[in-house]
């Protein structure tokens, strides 16, 4: 009887180190089969180069004399005819002041001689309608902090309330009065600024940018021809300034061009005649398709290129030296980590003749419902330490393929020992 009470003791402690042993090996186990996903998302990798270069323009500098302050009319990038009043000058504040007063009673005098024409119900109702339209923008401009054309609505909006209230409550001998009043105030605030008020014209036609550089009167478009690489580094190793009393530009034609050197390995992959995508993304971000107009052989081991376009004049207009990229090719796919991708042994079946043969297949494992599930892909570009894929479908996928394939969203599995369909993942 204490014999087999020893014996059943004995069977008892070895089997709780059986037990323990396992559950410690499975703890371990676990932790070292521990599954790591990643949620993949579609991307695009550009074959692009950096070059470096000037963008020439055929532009005309527009200058005045000295001023202690200078108020530019035209927008940047807008168009401006030749003759058209593009500055003015004023000599101190009171002159400028003057300025904004001149402006105050014009408009005053423009409404009342709107209203001494006489209204009907239908024109006092559009005019009801502007006053409307005029507060909602103040309100929509002070609300996203839009000054630029503040001032400009400002006046608007209270001119159109004075020709409202001439309209209804003053007759015409009234009116007559207040314009002769308006234009005599008018005639002596305009015989005060021809004192110390400057009016600045454009001397041609062209699209107007406030920044003079001092490169207009280097760079003009006639020199592409017999630019050369050296020439290039040259032009960009100098640090010209605007001319004394320069208000801005006008740039003269609607062709602009972009002046560069690349490597001869670059060079190969231009063709003149044909388009490249360039890439802005310093002082100004956007993308201008351009024609290759130049592509000369290498100098000291560069090769000079002259791009030329007509797009995006205005959004290009205040630039000069400019690091570019040069984008040949894009590509789109899925982002997924180099770990994730498996090539595996797997059973093929030929869609046309029905076949089937055991083929390395390209995949990645995809966590569905806590399972490994393998997906096919396709390897489009090498991202580092990413591959850029796609699914692997048929010419004429079925419904249920488009549905089960890999797609963007989609958790791939990056880590794990031993991976096979349907297996249960524990995270």
């Amino acid at each position: 009887m204490k014999q087999g009470t020893v014996i059943t003791r004995i069977m008892i402690v070895l089997m709780f180190f059986m037990v323990c042993a396992y559950l410690l090996f499975s703890a371990l186990r676990s932790l070292d089969d521990r599954t790591y996903t990643v949620t993949t998302y579609a991307h695009t990798v550009d074959d692009f180069v950096e070059a470096t270069g000037l963008l020439i323009r055929a532009e005309t500098v527009v200058t005045g004399q000295a001023a202690a302050i200078t108020d530019v009319l035209p927008d940047q990038g807008e168009k401006v005819r030749a003759g058209a009043a593009v500055a003015y000058l004023y000599q101190d504040e009171s002159a400028l002041e003057r300025r904004r007063q001149l402006r105050t009673l014009a408009l005053e005098q423009e409404q009342l001689k709107y209203a001494l024409q006489g209204e009907d119900g239908t024109d006092a109702s559009r005019l009801y309608q502007n006053i409307v339209d005029a507060m909602v923008g103040l309100k929509t401009s002070a609300a996203y902090g839009d000054l630029t054309s503040l001032e400009e609505q400002s006046l608007s909006f209270k001119s159109l309330v004075i020709r409202h209230g001439y309209a209804n409550n003053v007759g015409v001998e009234e009116l007559t009065a207040a314009i002769t009043a308006l234009d005599t105030q008018i005639q002596a605030l305009q015989s005060a600024s021809a004192l110390d008020t400057t009016t600045v014209y454009a001397p041609c036609s062209g699209t107007f940018s406030a920044m003079a550089d001092g490169y207009e009167s280097i760079l003009y478009p006639d020199m592409i021809d017999t630019l050369t690489p050296a020439g290039l580094k040259q032009l960009m190793s100098q640090d010209p300034t605007a001319p004394t009393g320069a208000v801005g530009k006008l740039i003269t034609s609607s062709s602009w061009y972009f002046a560069t050197t690349v490597s001869p390995e670059v060079a190969e992959r231009l063709t003149v005649g044909k388009s490249v995508r360039v890439r802005f993304s310093r002082d100004w971000s956007g993308e201008v398709s351009m024609k290759v107009e130049r592509v000369d052989g290498a100098q000291d081991g560069a090769c000079l290129v002259v791009l030329s376009s007509t797009r995006n004049l205005a959004d290009t207009s205040m630039l000069r030296k400019q690091t570019v990229d040069l984008v040949f090719n894009s590509i789109s796919g899925i982002r997924v980590p180099k770990k994730a991708v498996r090539t595996e042994l797997r059973e093929v079946t030929d869609p046309e003749t029905g076949d089937t043969s055991t083929q390395q297949v390209i995949g990645v494992y995809v966590l569905t419902a806590a399972q490994a599930e393998f997906k096919s892909v396709e390897i489009l570009a090498d991202d580092g330490e990413y591959y850029l894929v796609q699914a692997v479908l048929p010419n004429v996928p079925t419904d249920n393929q488009l549905k089960t394939a890999f797609r963007a969203g989609d958790q791939v599995i990056v880590s794990s020992d031993e991976l096979y369909d349907g297996k249960v993942m524990i995270k």
